[in-house]
C-alpha cells in the first residue's frame, strides 16, 4: 500500500514527522487525493476498517496543525476526493501528546492505519524511524490487534466502547 502526506506546513519542521518520512523515502508528498486512497479524516462519520478499505491502494495522511484541522478538513477543496475514514481511538505515543486519546503525529495515524489494513511490517517501518515509535505499537498492541481482527464496523464501535467506555 502506498503511503502519502497532505503537507500544509503548519507546524514545527523539526518536529514534523510527515516531513521526516518524506525524507527517507517512506512516504510520498501529494498534492491530489485520488479516488482509490484512503483519507485519513478525524471528522468523518465512517470509520477505519479493513473491509470499508478493501479497494484501496493507498493512504493518505493530512499534515497540518491540530487546532486548525476542522477548516482545513470542512474547507479546503483538495481534501474532497478519496475515501475518508475516522481512526478508531488509539493512544498517541508521541511526546507532545503521550497517552491522550486520538491525539496521533502523522506517522501514528498512518502507521495505526496500516496495521489495521493488515500491513503491519510497514507500520513498524514507519515506527521505527522514531525513538518513540515502538512505544505506539507497545501502548495500542491489544487494541490494534482487535481493531484488525474486527470483522466488521460494529465490532470495532464495540471494541471502542470497551477499551474506551469513558468516552461514550
Amino acid at each position: 500500500m502506498k503511503v502519502c502526506v497532505y503537507m500544509f506546513g503548519q507546524d514545527d519542521p523539526n518536529k514534523c514527522t510527515a516531513a521526516k518520512l518524506v525524507r527517507f523515502g517512506l512516504a510520498e508528498q501529494v498534492r491530489y487525493i485520488g479516488h482509490n486512497t484512503v483519507l485519513l479524516d478525524p471528522l468523518s462519520s465512517e470509520t477505519l476498517s479493513r473491509q470499508s478499505c478493501i479497494f484501496c491502494n493507498s493512504i493518505c495522511a493530512i499534515d497540518c496543525s491540530w487546532e486548525r484541522a476542522g477548516y482545513i478538513f470542512t474547507r479546503y477543496r483538495g481534501l474532497r476526493h478519496g475515501k475518508h475514514r475516522r481512526l478508531p481511538a488509539m493512544l498517541a505515543a508521541n511526546p507532545t501528546n503521550y497517552a491522550k486519546i486520538g491525539k496521533l503525529s502523522s506517522v501514528e495515524a498512518l502507521a495505526g492505519s496500516l496495521f489495521i489494513l493488515g500491513h503491519k511490517d510497514r507500520a513498524t517501518e514507519l515506527l521505527n524511524k522514531f525513538k518513540w515509535g515502538p512505544t505506539f505499537l507497545k501502548l495500542n498492541n491489544d487494541l490494534l490487534h482487535d481493531y484488525l481482527n474486527a470483522d466488521s464496523l460494529k465490532s470495532i464501535a464495540e471494541t471502542e466502547r470497551e477499551y474506551f467506555g469513558h468516552l461514550y
